[in-house]
């Protein structure tokens, strides 16, 4: 991949047409069941415009974030797109839904302090829109408890990543202080 802003552009469009079409019949689970890919655009936007984040790959990890995870995409396929490195990240934040919810939650929070450098960006972009998306947009099935369980949970996930960019933790803390 040749270096370059026009062609991180390129793959950042790239990027974005490819998580637009694996999530091209998801919507979000708020009361207006929103269009799933706003969620990884909003994540690509808290980098670039709050975190000041310019690292192309990262902001393309952030947009792929959840391919794995919630669409039939794969790692291979992944690396085969968009490199080694983008998939590495997408793959460290990426859940295995094999496992039992309580447990893939607790993963997270043990794993956290070991992601690398761009998956831990990425990472705290995704539970800043998550938090602000709980406290504007909740998901529709979620009473009161659940919403203020996630809050607390998603800051125990961000506490291990204390340090990682100053700017997108105070954004966090700014959305956590939203708690139902």
């Amino acid at each position: 991949m040749k270096s370059g802003p026009e062609n991180g552009l390129a793959l950042l469009l790239r990027a974005l047409a490819f998580a637009a079409h694996k999530h091209r019949d998801q919507r979000r689970k708020d009361a207006e069941a929103s269009p799933y890919i706003n969620h990884p655009i909003a994540l690509a936007e808290v980098l670039a415009g709050e975190g000041g984040v310019a690292d192309v790959e990262v902001l393309a990890a952030a947009l792929l974030h959840d391919t794995i995870e919630d669409t039939a995409t794969t790692g291979e396929e992944l690396r085969a797109q968009f490199g080694r490195r983008i998939a590495a990240m997408v793959e460290e934040v990426t859940d295995d839904k094999a496992l039992a919810k309580a447990e893939r939650k607790r993963l997270q929070i043990e794993h956290a302090a070991e992601l690398s450098a761009g998956a831990k960006l990425v990472k705290l972009a995704d539970k800043i829109c998550n938090l602000r998306d709980v406290a504007e947009r909740p998901p529709a099935k979620w009473d009161l408890e659940r919403r203020r369980e996630y809050f607390d949970w998603a800051r125990q996930v961000i506490d291990r990543l204390r340090g990682t960019h100053p700017g997108l933790e105070a954004a966090f803390d700014a959305a956590y202080e939203r708690k139902p």
